[in-house]
């Protein structure tokens, strides 16, 4: 007997499997607040040198000392990182007078404008001017930490079970990101932000893995628009909260707090039991099916196992590592177009949450999230709809392909149509959004169970690795300004041509072993249905 037959007796979608969706949906909350955490804890308020030190001023107004010290921009606004060398007392008469005068420097740190924000880890430790890099740096080594996470915790939730290790993703990671929120040096922040980003990679690559393994092929897509949607809710939600928690050290705190209830409803959250079975765990495996069983009220169809039809022997008991993706023929292959659709589509994603024009919308950073976040919404819930109606496949290719056409007519409409511009954007940051909605699923339902982590930690990795590439992509308007958007589109349509390779998946039964995927077997070549019918 086949695992998807069992769970089609017991029910593949009822109140167990609503229950384990609901409680990953709670978990994941966290996760692209930290993803865009950057944006608000790191922003960079307007700033000047500090000039409160020079005594000579007391008879001045704070408006004046600014004036005699500090030089201004070309578009009028004081400089950010130079002051007079000596202070300037002519310009009191004439502020417009041009001057020929030294500037050095500040000497004395910087003062901020905390009108939008009470305080960053900018104003912190004063990562302006000369230490600027240091503040773009944060978010970089946040991602080279979920990009080795992932490699991490994809290996370990297939050798250690998906429960445990997403405990272990929860805990950590608010451990790490608390700590964070009480640094004291920029060092000690961004080891602990690089940790912290190791860490909650944990809880997307197994909540994810585990949904998929409990529910019928039927209700596949749903969970996995379910998996989306709960990244778009918690990035919308995110806006509201940054807008009234302006401290960073408790911005982080209130968006890693949601952890403390995701690991209270751990205790409900079963282990894979599929990822039981191929592992030959058969009587925990049947404790949870029974648990299943019973709170979807179908305790009469819970069958005794036989170990010897639901999995291969060779399977049972063996350690899968990140070579078995590469050791056999076809295994390989997906591996290497599923990572390379990941780091092309990662690079696309990432471009249009970097290059979007604020200026174009008119609205403040907090307007800005949530116009990011609000504007996935109509596009993954398409998916829902397209995914059963012309399949993963074709939605993957579909989507890529229709965001290359909108970095294409960016390249050649006229840059003072900046209306225009900004809205083919906005589609295009739909079109994205619905790519990687898609792809998540879509992989998932690639790779074999006792493989399924690896495979979606080295996609992860794959995917980390293209959001740290985009930036350097973005230099090359040094070359030509519109080579980041040719050389983008470029990537789209490669990942475009990438699935296009890929098999379909819809209405199939997971692959369970890497035998199964090698030989084509039944079970996955055919929906449930006809399997049945067959034997």
């Amino acid at each position: 007997m086949k695992f998807e037959n069992v769970l089609a007796d017991i029910n593949g979608f009822g109140k167990f499997q609503k229950m384990i969706i609901a409680i990953n949906f709670l978990g994941r909350f966290t996760l692209p607040c930290h993803f865009v955490l950057n944006n608000f804890i790191a922003a960079i308020p307007a700033h000047h040198c500090d000039i409160s030190s020079l005594d000579d001023f007391l008879n001045l107004s704070q408006a004046e000392r600014i004036t005699v010290s500090i030089p201004v921009e070309t578009d009028g606004s004081p400089s950010s990182c130079r002051m007079f060398a000596k202070p300037q007392y002519h310009l009191l008469l004439n502020s417009s007078d041009a001057t020929d005068a030294s500037t050095v420097p500040c000497q004395d740190g910087w003062v901020y404008d905390n009108t939008t924000f009470k305080s960053t880890i900018t104003s912190e430790w004063d990562l302006v001017c000369d230490r600027r890099a240091k503040n773009k740096a944060t978010a970089t080594i946040f991602f080279v930490g979920v990009m080795f996470g992932a490699i991490a915790f994809g290996s370990l939730s297939d050798r250690f079970g998906r429960r445990i290790m997403l405990l272990v993703s929860y805990v950590s990671g608010m451990l790490f990101a608390v700590a964070s929120a009480f640094s004291t040096t920029y060092v000690m922040f961004a080891v602990l932000r690089f940790f912290t980003g190791f860490c909650i990679t944990g809880i997307v690559i197994v909540s994810s893995a585990l949904c998929v393994e409990w529910v019928d092929i039927e209700h596949r897509k749903l969970v996995g628009v379910i998996d989306s949607l709960s990244w778009t809710f918690g990035s919308t939600v995110f806006a509201a909260i940054a807008y009234f928690v302006t401290d960073w050290r408790w911005l982080i705190l209130s968006v890693t707090s949601p952890l403390i209830l995701a690991i209270i409803t751990w205790r409900w959250m079963p282990d894979s039991a599929r990822w039981l079975i191929a592992n030959g765990k058969l009587e925990q495996a049947q404790t949870y099916l029974k648990r299943c069983a019973k709170i979807n009220q179908r305790e009469d169809f819970i069958h005794t196992l036989n170990e010897e039809v639901v999995f291969n022997k060779e399977a049972r008991g063996r350690t899968y590592t990140y070579l078995d993706l590469v050791r056999t023929p076809k295994m390989r292959k997906i591996a290497l177009k599923t990572g390379l659709l990941w780091f092309v589509l990662c690079i696309a994603t990432t471009f249009y949450g970097i290059s979007f024009n604020i200026a174009g919308f008119g609205l403040n950073i907090y307007l800005t999230q949530f116009t990011y976040a609000i504007i996935e919404l109509p596009a993954k819930l398409s998916v829902y709809y397209l995914l059963d109606k012309i399949g993963r496949r074709s939605t993957e290719v579909g989507a890529l392909l229709l965001s290359a056409l909108c970095l294409g007519i960016n390249i050649v409409m006229p840059k003072d149509m900046s209306a225009a511009r900004t809205a083919v954007a906005v589609i295009g940051k739909g079109f994205s959004s619905a790519s990687f909605g898609t792809v998540t699923l879509y992989s998932s339902e690639l790779y074999p169970t006792v493989v399924r982590q690896n495979g979606m930690g080295y996609n992860s990795f794959m995917g980390r690795f293209g959001v740290a590439v985009s930036p350097l992509i973005l230099l090359l308007d040094e070359v030509w300004k519109d080579l980041p958007q040719v050389v983008l589109c470029s990537t789209a349509i490669l990942g475009g041509l990438v699935a296009r390779t890929l098999a379909e998946t819809r209405n199939r039964c997971l692959p369970e072993t890497i035998e199964d995927l090698e030989c084509c077997n039944l079970t996955y070549k055919l929906g449930m249905e006809k399997f049945i019918k067959r034997i």
